[in-house]
This record gives C-alpha cells, sequence and structure tokens, in this order.
C-alpha cells in the first residue's frame, strides 16, 4: 500500500514563498501521475497543479505562474514551490495518485486515501 505524506506547510505573509513536499513510499510511484490539492475551510477540495510520471505539468488558472510542481523519482517526492503567495491560497495541501495522465488534466482521479495534509496560512 502507498503512503503518501506532506509536509513543508506554515504560517506565511502575502507575498512570501513555501515549498511542500510530499513523500511517496512504494515503488509505484515513479509510474504515476500525481495532483496537488488543496482544501479551503468551507470549501471543496480543489486540483491545483499535476505533474506527469515524465515531468510535465499543468496548473489551475490561480496559481498559474506562482505555482511550480516537480518531481524527483529518485526520492520518490514531489515538490510544489510555491511563490508570490496570497491570502486565498489558503488551504490544507494535500497530495495524491493519479490512475491515468488523461490530456484533460483537471478529471484526473485520485485513487488513494487521503492523508492529514500540510496546512498553509498565509496572512499579515
Amino acid at each position: 500500500q502507498v503512503q503518501l505524506v506532506e509536509s513543508g506547510g506554515g504560517l506565511v505573509q502575502p507575498g512570501g514563498s513555501l515549498r511542500l513536499s510530499c513523500a511517496a513510499s512504494g515503488s509505484i510511484f515513479s509510474i504515476n501521475a500525481m495532483g496537488w490539492y488543496r482544501q479551503a475551510p468551507g470549501k471543496q477540495r480543489e486540483l491545483v497543479a499535476a505533474v506527469t510520471s515524465g515531468g510535465s505539468t499543468n496548473y489551475a488558472d490561480s496559481v498559474k505562474g506562482r505555482f511550480t510542481a516537480s518531481r524527483d523519482s529518485a526520492k520518490n517526492t514531489v515538490y510544489l514551490q510555491m511563490n508570490s503567495l496570497k491570502p486565498e491560497d489558503t488551504a490544507v495541501y494535500y497530495c495524491n495518485l493519479h490512475t491515468d495522465e488523461r490530456p484533460d488534466w483537471l478529471t484526473r482521479v485520485a485513487y488513494l486515501s487521503w492523508g492529514q495534509g500540510t496546512q498553509v496560512t498565509v496572512s499579515s
């Protein structure tokens, strides 16, 4: 059973940066697309970034140009570099494996149980 552990969240001022990490156990990681999700209080969880097994990335319009997803397959880890953070980025951030790498990336399906995530709070 693959397990994912998110880390790197914290409190940051608007305009600041954070780097999130998602460490995966299990060799299946290297052949799966991954997604970064977030859930703000009172809102549904949303997919904000995705990275394929080959390293191709996609981003939601709300984070495009500010967030960068990447992966290190040797370390079984994916990252989310978040720059120019805004208060509306405040949320719990999660990662998950995707069942496939369909071109319509926003419809990719997460198939592992959700972990605890990592809290990101952007506030002055």
